[in-house]
């Protein structure tokens, strides 16, 4: 099955843009619930020439981003969040299982586990997978602004 959406897709519902713009594409979403997507990852990243020279390494701040971008594009797909700006503002329960390195893809699957409507909070638990494998887990927390 082909992409629900391609990078081009993504960028007409989340502000992030490259080299920031960690998610290619997604290959399923049911909106207000859940969704999965896709990184690839590009030896040529700047980071990994310092992250670490000889035995690069995608750093765990860029899965989690991965991770959080995964619950905007989810979140932001909603009517009542379209067009906001999201604000990472919490981290929760993250743990690194795998490392993931270049060349490797990154699938995140992510669900909204708490949302509070009023103040435009939403919770979502994301798992990042590599080869198959969890390679990061933890719940994220977004403010719509």
């Amino acid at each position: 099955m082909g992409a629900v959406l391609d990078k081009d897709g993504i960028k007409k519902i989340i502000p992030h843009r490259d080299p920031i713009l960690l998610i290619d594409e997604v290959s399923e979403m049911k909106i207000g619930e859940d969704i999965k997507t896709k990184y690839y990852v590009s030896g040529e990243m700047e980071i990994f020439k310092g992250h670490f020279p000889g035995d690069p390494v995608l750093p765990g701040v860029y899965t989690v981003e991965c991770m959080a971008q995964t619950a905007d594009v989810l979140i932001l797909s909603m009517e009542r969040y379209a067009g906001k700006t999201p604000l990472f503002i919490g981290i929760d329960k993250v743990k690194f299982k795998k490392k993931i390195e270049p060349g490797d893809t990154i699938e995140v699957y992510a669900k909204i586990i708490k949302e509070n409507v009023e103040k435009a909070i939403v919770v979502c638990e994301a798992t990042a997978f590599n080869k198959g494998e969890e390679a990061a887990v933890g719940e994220v927390a977004l403010a719509m602004r």
